[in-house]
């Protein structure tokens, strides 16, 4: 028996075939091999085709089926994780009525800014524990005052995940977690939040129906499971954001727990089971997968957007293909700790929630033409990624959040030994590094929600961690050193 699990990114859709009883990954497989196409039509704009997704989640279902010569039939439920934030519209016939607005576009700035001063601080942060702020409430919103006659067309709108669950089963459907995420939920009332969709002047009727994050959400349509290679009528039995399944994949569901990623943006989550806010919003509350109203789990995220997007200009830009992704990680060593009075402040992708949701660009700040190399500039490009984490991470403590022990992924940023003692250094966490995810999660969480796994002990079996990173006490003190340099760039 086996349980496929998708991650829908924005730079790729990845598969993953997870044997049910051992728990460990038979074979993955992603689609396209570069970068998915972003389109950017107007500055702080950025879009993508919900077709491309599907087109490449079905290749890589094809691939992952084929490496590991498994009979459809033997995949007996599927997982979904997908790109948190985005925007998808669609008519009553599921035609997609325009390119999605995705995560990392900015244009809905001003409508959710607009939206929490006309509602007032005193009911958003208690009901939506977030600014409406560049969200997927404020981004129909957008849709709405700037494209009245695509609105006009609207009969559902969903997240990227929820749309490639549509493809594959012909239904509709979203979870409390999703709409929290696209900050739609009423925290106090544990339902869509009536008086938002009033405000914006949306018809309830555009929210999809809301089932469970685990449970069977609809079943693979003939056409779908031929398209994908898989058996007609396998359930769709999990779906959830990447940064909660990322979370989810690492094992992190209680309270204490955290997860982080460092792939194209970074970020840091911590589970609570207090409805905690930031007045300014800098970090962000969701409900976790594993919510529930007599047992309440939130998610406190924490974003930076320039992480890998940065790590990937440097190579492709600056260093112009030449220099492999290893290669900057051995360049980056032969810089010492602070780059020589370097300073990269990584905020190059758009407008981050961190600092407000302002759009600063990213700065490199101190560079001396007969003093810095390349070296310096990798290293103070990963310094700089760690060192905003870190400013942000210092706001989750003020909400509660433990960071003492922080779990990742051994991919992205993480492979670099340099990102990850510099991250345990400068926050004196222990970081472990697990061998997993998020598509090994979605396959996890569809286990789950077939109800083949009992409980979290069955459904983690084969998670072990290959990596422990302890803060290393002969270099916290430069580390910390460089950190204050940068903070006071910040703030300067």
């Amino acid at each position: 028996m086996y349980f496929l699990g998708f991650d829908v990114g924005s730079s790729s859709v990845k598969a993953c075939l997870l044997h049910a009883d051992t728990g460990q990954a038979v074979a993955s497989a992603f689609f396209p091999e570069t970068e998915m196409p972003m389109a950017a039509p107007q500055p702080g704009f950025a879009e993508q085709q919900p077709e491309q997704w599907w087109q490449n989640a079905c290749l890589a279902s094809q691939a992952v089926m084929k490496k590991a010569n498994v009979a459809p039939e033997q995949v007996k439920a599927i997982g979904i994780s997908y790109q948190m934030h985005g925007l998808v519209v669609v008519d009553k016939e599921m035609n997609v009525l325009r390119p999605s607005i995705i995560w990392c576009d900015s244009r809905a700035v001003s409508v959710g800014n607009k939206a929490f001063e006309a509602l007032g601080a005193e009911v958003v942060l208690p009901h939506l524990l977030n600014s409406p702020g560049n969200f997927t409430a404020s981004k129909l919103a957008w849709v709405k005052e700037n494209e009245p006659d695509v609105y006009a067309k609207v009969h559902k709108f969903m997240l990227p995940g929820d749309y490639l669950a549509a493809r594959m089963t012909g239904e509709v459907v979203t979870t409390p977690s999703g709409l929290s995420e696209g900050i739609f939920w009423d925290f106090l009332d544990e339902q869509p939040a009536g008086f938002l969709l009033d405000h914006f002047g949306f018809e309830a009727d555009l929210i999809p129906q809301v089932l469970p994050t685990f449970g069977e959400q609809g079943y693979l349509t003939t056409e779908a499971a031929q398209a994908l290679g898989l058996a007609a009528n396998t359930p769709v039995t999990y779906r959830a954001g990447d940064q909660p399944n990322n979370a989810f994949s690492l094992n992190v569901l209680e309270p204490g727990e955290v997860a982080a990623t460092a792939g194209t943006s970074g970020v840091v989550y911590g589970v609570s089971d207090q409805t905690k806010f930031d007045l300014k919003s800098r970090v962000n509350t969701f409900l976790h997968v594993n919510h529930a109203l007599n047992h309440p789990r939130y998610g406190v995220l924490l974003c930076v957007n320039g992480t890998g997007s940065l790590n990937s200009w440097l190579r492709n830009t600056l260093l112009q293909g030449q220099v492999s992704y290893a290669g900057m990680n051995e360049l980056a060593a032969q810089a010492p700790i602070g780059a020589e009075g370097l300073l990269c402040l990584p905020f190059g992708n758009g407008a981050e929630r961190m600092l407000e949701n302002q759009d600063p660009g990213a700065t490199f700040r101190g560079l001396e033409f007969s003093r810095h190399g390349l070296s310096h500039w990798v290293r103070a490009s990963q310094e700089g990624i760690v060192f905003a984490l870190y400013y942000g991470m210092q706001v989750m403590e003020t909400l509660g959040v433990s960071l003492k022990n922080i779990r990742a992924g051994e991919a992205n940023m993480f492979l670099s030994p340099l990102f990850r003692e510099t991250f345990a250094n400068v926050s004196g966490a222990t970081v472990e590094l697990y061998s997993t995810d998020g598509a090994q999660g979605a396959a996890r969480g569809a286990g789950m929600g077939l109800g083949y796994y009992k409980d979290r002990k069955e459904a983690f079996t084969g998670l072990r961690a290959v990596k422990t990173i302890e803060p290393d006490t002969t270099c916290q003190e430069a580390t910390q050193e460089a950190y204050a340099r940068w903070s006071k760039a910040m703030e300067g």
